[in-house]
């Protein structure tokens, strides 16, 4: 008995979710109930209802998530939008030629008439949650293979997103939560005519580079503005001269007074995804195959792309976006490795399972318990060359637009000529037509080429131990492995070799053109490899999806008392922390490490480097120290600070709020230390690194002189 109990006593230790105020992505319609207390302790001044509310307007209205993958904040009556300087990148890009570079030379209108609309740009409003948990799990029983329970939930999802649309007003999502075990469903709105306010000079919003990405100290100025449209009634519509900016429900005040250490810092945003429960044989897994993949593959085509780059700046701007998308995960998942490697999380899990194995196989628990660490474990250990394999295939169609454009051209061409002749015809040409136009209009044919062959000699070297497909190892044995002259010659002999080819194939396209075209080919053959599952590997995921559902399952029931926050999958989240420094750093000017300075970022300077370079206009107001309002009381001007707030990926551009819900900074990146952060939280490393606001707006106001847009805010000091 008494060995009995302290193995419970242990298991409890080990099991349970110990959350401190520092940890967590938190649902805010349970604010009241599980954190309320906690912030007041901290320092938060609102209530609840100030945060969250479906009745009045609250915080949440002033935060959307940005294009999908990002968080913004809406700062003026007028619907101004304040994001990442990076989240913002596609678009400058887009809006950017070599005559007119504002991804390079910032922009920032000078009326509202001059705000510039890219192609495709949009913020999504949250309106309300609620739990839909009972609901959904009551069309679901245990006697259902897995695939009849996901058509169970996903009919029920139908029903409730239709029933909560309004008639196609809302934008409604169900997400399921603890793996299977909870369901809630999120009603937005959505604003598509979004216009470019103001950026920096890509020397101030991505100063430092791939170098200094994840590192603290930072001196970057990461951030851009947008303003949101709306028609006459505010309601969204689509781009016109005659929309009018929007008026919010909530915006965000500024205040300008400055943050100190331990002053109480509260985030809002969407993090896109988190792995807190991932198993031991999981986290295994991504460090020794598939984030070692990611790594090589996304060097290899950031290197490819490099090399084009910087010999046009027509072909700078048309792949600038894909470049830092590419680069950023490179440098992250170097960072997952070393960090959990570190670490020792996959041990740490291990020990975890171990327990909880020991509780799952308990007599009134194993029947339904029993199985699922075993369970795990054998889908892990079958799939780790699955894994690697699948990496390169994702890299090389992350990397290599010819690897699915073609494909996806092909297949409407296809539709098309199938097509009877009328008016669906012809619509079904004018898109393809587009797609053409669009696509072709940003190519740079050389670096396709390279990128597309280089990746392919990668991946039958390094991808071939589970299997190729019949096509690709022929393709690779007949070409020793080196896809070079092949991709060549298929360029050469291909209708989708060009813009001008493909668009004279359109004026007479056959089936029988196109089943024999080489870039088509090898495209189909790629996408039908990346998309096949075996009927073993389907097997093999129902057993996986079940297995890790009971898992969380059982390790909140073994923890009765546990408080418990779901992984992020890209709906908005709180999360609550300090300001908090880093120990003592030499690189870093500052009297104590949790904020940098301008004088530190000048310090860094290296005239005409691609990273480190700085326009000689901010080192003037740096020497005459002309910081304006914005300079710290200490006297100097202050560029990022850190906190120590849970977020992760798309939580980039949240606002960082005081105890009053004022906007004191803006979120862009965490610490290579703590990358583990998406698995296991790091109470004593992990950061937050944020882009304080008075540099914002010092950026805006002294180095711009765009004190226009600065008039918008509501300033407090």
């Amino acid at each position: 008995m008494k060995h009995l109990n302290l193995l419970l006593v242990a298991t409890t230790l080990l099991l349970s979710t110990l959350v401190r105020a520092d940890e967590g992505m938190w649902f805010l319609m349970n604010i009241e109930r599980l954190n309320h207390r906690d912030m007041q302790k901290m320092g938060l001044q609102l209530t609840s209802e100030e945060i969250y509310s479906i009745n009045h307007s609250s915080l949440k209205d002033a935060v959307v998530q940005f294009n999908g993958g990002c968080t913004a904040e809406l700062i003026s009556k007028d619907g101004l939008v304040l994001t990442n300087h990076h989240c913002g990148y596609d678009a400058i890009a887009e809006l950017s030629s070599p005559e007119k570079d504002y991804l390079t030379n910032g922009y920032w209108a000078p009326t509202r008439k001059d705000e510039l609309k890219p192609s495709s740009l949009y913020v999504r409003f949250f309106i309300r949650m609620d739990d839909v948990s009972k609901r959904i799990l009551a069309k679901v029983n245990d006697g259902m293979s897995e695939d009849e329970r996901g058509k169970a939930i996903q009919q029920e999802i139908a029903l409730i997103e239709k029933e909560n649309n309004e008639g196609g007003k809302y934008t409604v999502s169900v997400r399921s939560f603890f793996q299977g075990n909870e369901f809630y469903y999120f009603v937005y709105q959505d604003y598509k005519d979004v216009r470019l306010v103001g950026n920096p000079p890509s020397s101030v919003g991505k100063f430092g580079g791939d170098t200094d990405n994840w590192e603290w100290p930072r001196h970057t100025c990461d951030f851009s503005m947008f303003r949101i449209y709306a028609d006459a009634n505010g309601n969204p519509a689509e781009y016109s001269p005659n929309n009018v900016p929007l008026k919010p429900k909530q915006h965000l005040k500024i205040n300008i007074g400055g943050v100190q250490e331990n002053d109480f810092a509260m985030i809002l945003g969407y993090p896109g995804r988190t792995n807190r429960w991932m198993p031991a044989a999981g986290i295994d897994q991504n460090v020794k195959y598939a984030y070692p993949a990611w790594v090589e593959a996304s060097k290899l085509g950031m290197d490819k792309m490099k090399l084009y780059m910087d010999k046009s700046d027509e072909v700078r701007l048309n792949y600038a976006g894909v470049y830092a998308g590419v680069a950023n995960y490179w440098k992250n998942r170097q960072g997952m490795i070393d960090a959990l490697t570190k670490a020792g999380t996959a041990k740490t899990k291990a020990e975890r399972e171990a327990l909880f194995n020991e509780w799952a196989n308990k007599k009134k628990n194993k029947a339904v318990y029993g199985n699922v660490v075993a369970t795990i474990n054998n889908y892990y250990a079958k799939t780790n060359l699955k894994s690697r394999h699948d990496t390169y295939l994702s890299i090389l169609i992350r990397t290599s637009n010819f690897s699915v454009v073609t494909y996806r051209i092909g297949t409407a061409i296809e539709n098309y000529i199938k097509e009877p002749a009328g008016s669906k015809k012809d619509e079904a040409l004018a898109k393809i037509q587009k797609m053409v136009t669009d696509l072709y209009g940003t190519f740079y044919i050389p670096l396709e080429k390279e990128v597309l062959a280089a990746q392919l000699n990668l991946y039958v070297t390094k991808g071939y131990e589970a299997g190729l497909s019949g096509m690709m190892t022929e393709l690779a044995k007949n070409n020793n492995n080196d896809f070079t002259n092949f991709i060549n010659t298929s360029f050469n002999n291909s209708v989708f070799g060009s813009k001008e080819s493909l668009e004279n194939f359109l004026k007479n396209p056959t089936s029988e053109v196109l089943s024999k075209d080489p870039l088509f080919m090898l495209s189909s053959d790629i996408m039908t490899r990346y998309r096949f599952r075996s009927e073993e590997q389907n097997k093999l995921d129902a057993e996986f999806q079940k297995a890790y559902r009971l898992l969380v399952e059982g390790e909140r029931l073994a923890d009765k008392k546990g408080k418990f926050y779901p992984d992020a999958n890209s709906t908005l989240r709180l999360t609550y922390g300090k300001v908090r420094s880093l120990p003592a750093d030499p690189r870093n000017d500052a009297k104590v490490n949790y904020y940098t300075t301008l004088q530190g970022t000048v310090a860094k300077y290296k005239p005409n480097d691609e990273e480190f370079d700085l326009p000689k206009r901010l080192i003037e107001l740096n020497n005459a120290k002309d910081f304006g309002q914005y300079a710290d009381k200490a006297g100097y001007m202050p560029v990022c600070f850190l906190t120590d707030n849970d977020i992760t990926g798309g939580n980039s551009g949240s606002p960082v709020l005081n105890g009053k819900g004022e906007l004191i900074g803006l979120a862009f990146d965490g610490n290579i230390e703590a990358m583990a952060g998406d698995v296991i939280f790091d109470h004593e490393l992990q950061r937050t690194i944020n882009v304080d606001i008075r540099y914002v707006l010092f950026i805006i106001d002294k180095y711009a002189g765009a004190k226009h847009i600065v008039d918008e805010m509501d300033l407090i000091k």
